[in-house]
């Protein structure tokens, strides 16, 4: 995967809901090959930003550009150029995973048998395979977090965004997920994943970017953010910020 821009750049997105500003002047950019987390406590702007960048919801103020395409003026192209897996995936409980990929293969019009050998190693890698002929109805949690994970993978996007990706996931299937996110940056994409959990966005990103009510409020390498205390923990960096705005 070779970009010559980078995946993401966002300029001052802003977002309201009617006096209340979501995201107030937010940027942030993600490099080929970087992982960036996404951290904030709950109701900081995270789903409200990467609902913006994915295109389901329409900025007040602001500029997005996936992989060179400006999401206002290219939105068909700018979407076509990432791969998201939202906090609360929609699926059609009617079809199977085999099926559903297959449609989301034709959406992005992926050759079929390309797409099919793609689906169906991710499929394996994901433990879900076995299943796949399943109608996603009768899937757990984690099975449908599978498959939406492995619908946002199918066309090789340079931008991944994950809102949650873990949710429902076990250990090994988490430990799938953080394989596959490396090898898409360690092909050239790049990924921005929002998380709760600061100790797999420790080990996981090669940046972070926290927000606070819609805003920016430190970002930079795990070594960046802990200053001259190499032994502080990203949790500690959180929890210090959190205090330091009380």
């Amino acid at each position: 995967m070779s970009l010559s821009r980078p995946p993401l750049r966002v300029q001052g997105l802003v977002r309201r809901y009617g006096a209340l500003e979501a995201v107030a002047g937010l940027s942030l950019g993600v490099s080929s090959g970087e992982i960036v987390g996404f951290l904030g406590a709950n109701g900081a702007g995270k789903t409200t930003t990467l609902r913006c960048i994915a295109g389901l919801l329409s900025p007040h103020e602001g500029h997005i550009e996936v992989a060179g395409a400006d999401l206002a003026r290219e939105p068909r192209v700018a979407k076509a150029r990432l791969g998201f897996v939202p906090d609360r995936p929609y699926l059609y409980d009617r079809l199977s995973a085999r099926e559903f990929l297959a449609f989301v293969a034709a959406l992005y019009d992926l050759p079929a048998e390309a797409a099919e050998r793609r689906a169906e190693s991710l499929l394996e890698r994901l433990e879900l395979a076995a299943d796949a002929s399943r109608t996603i109805e009768s899937y757990s949690l984690g099975m449908r977090q599978k498959t939406a994970v492995i619908a946002a993978l199918l066309h090789s996007p340079p931008l991944l965004l994950l809102d949650e990706p873990l949710n429902g996931l076990d250990p090994a299937s988490t430990r799938t997920l953080k394989d596959l996110l490396r090898e898409h940056a360690s092909a050239g994409g790049g990924v921005l994943v929002s998380t709760h959990l600061l100790d797999v966005a420790e080990r996981l990103c090669d940046r972070v970017v926290i927000l606070r009510a819609g805003r920016v409020i430190a970002q930079g390498t795990l070594a960046e953010l802990r200053g001259a205390h190499a032994d502080r923990s990203l949790e500690d960096v959180f929890l210090e910020l959190g205090r330091d705005a009380g």
